[in-house]
């Protein structure tokens, strides 16, 4: 009966120890949508608006674990209220902003940034799973307003630079001045006055042009 009631207490503190392992929060930054999902093994999944880091601040892709957790931080580098921060990389966090106008765009200074209410939801799911059963995935590019001749890669660049050029040869050639014979046969082309209109010019064809 010992035995019976020793394989027992084995069998159910390994599946409490595999239920234990697969727990977890894991979380994926879509940077290029400027979106947040969060999925959790308990069944849970939410889809939040962010704000990655702006042209400078580029907000760091690659896949981490949360180093700490801080309900109420301030940036003094930055100057600015960082609630429910879960720092993942360094000064990086995912955290609470008041800018919430912003959401939806890249506006930060790289860290991820969420409605408070989200930012809150969020620092308790990792709360309650363990940051070593959190997983943080940041993927994706903003657009951060580059020029098409930016992004492109070297045998582009020349392209569009050819491109580019006879785009400014055409303009230049409309702008220049009409030729003189051009004006010339123009002023041939008008209809003729009556002899007796004022500012008549009586026209010689021998008469050689100056």
């Amino acid at each position: 009966m010992r035995r019976v009631l020793g394989i027992l207490a084995v069998l159910f503190l390994s599946f409490a120890g595999i239920a234990t392992a697969q727990a977890g929060v894991s979380v994926k930054v879509d940077i290029a949508a400027q979106r947040m999902q969060v999925t959790t093994t308990d069944g849970e999944v939410y889809n939040w608006a962010i704000s990655s880091g702006r042209k400078g601040f580029r907000s760091p892709n690659g896949v981490y674990r949360p180093t700490r957790l801080e309900k109420n931080w301030y940036s003094r580098k930055y100057g600015g209220a960082m609630p429910y921060a879960v720092f993942f990389r360094g000064g990086y966090a995912i955290h609470g902003t008041n800018a919430v106008g912003a959401l939806g765009r890249p506006a930060s200074h790289g860290c991820i940034r969420l409605h408070t209410a989200n930012a809150a939801k969020f620092f308790a799911l990792v709360k309650k799973h363990g940051a070593g059963q959190t997983r943080i995935a940041l993927n994706g590019a903003a657009d951060d307003g580059l020029s098409q001749f930016a992004k492109a890669s070297g045998g582009a660049k020349s392209k569009l630079a050819k491109a580019k050029a006879r785009e400014r040869a055409a303009v230049a050639q409309s702008r220049k001045a009409p030729s003189w014979n051009a004006a010339r046969e123009q002023i041939f082309l008008r209809p003729a006055l009556p002899v007796d209109a004022f500012g008549y010019q009586p026209y010689y064809p021998n008469q050689r042009w100056r």
